[in-house]
């Protein structure tokens, strides 16, 4: 809860905020998989891919037909990154991709480049979805939304 005199946190300015939907959108346009970019202040875990893990869930993005839904978590403060990846794309992809990803989107986050590795690791991930889960006109539809969920 926010009180009157507090303003709730801007992560990124309007611009790169319409970048890294962009690229989501981008990334999911010639694929059947799902990503979602989720963003807060400071990771409630140890781990930033057990806090992904619980997100991944509580957006449902398990619900994917072929589950093949992905989750970009980062807790700006803490500097804490995750891609957590549904059954049906972790496999295929396997688990070096993932780490490759997340190794990619740190060397951004090193330079201040937030926005920018965001938007490198959802296309990096984009390749994979379309490499494994191509486009289907006849069956495709966009099962998530393509926004950034914000916590706190």
């Amino acid at each position: 809860m926010l009180f009157p005199w507090q303003k709730p946190k801007t992560f990124f300015t309007e611009e790169q905020k319409q970048r890294i939907v962009q690229a989501v959108q981008q990334a999911e346009r010639q694929t059947s998989g799902e990503v979602r970019v989720y963003v807060e202040s400071k990771c409630r875990f140890v781990d930033a891919l057990d806090r992904a893990a619980e997100i991944f869930f509580q957006l449902q993005m398990d619900k994917t037909t072929l589950h093949n839904g992905v989750l970009v978590y980062v807790a700006v403060d803490d500097k804490q990154v995750a891609v957590y990846a549904d059954e049906g794309i972790h496999a295929k992809a396997g688990r070096q991709y993932w780490l490759g990803t997340v190794a990619a989107m740190l060397q951004h986050f090193r330079q201040e480049h937030v926005a920018e590795g965001i938007c490198s690791a959802v296309l990096k991930i984009g390749e994979a979805l379309v490499h494994h889960f191509p486009y289907d006109a006849t069956t495709d539809k966009n099962e998530l939304p393509d926004n950034i969920v914000f916590g706190k």
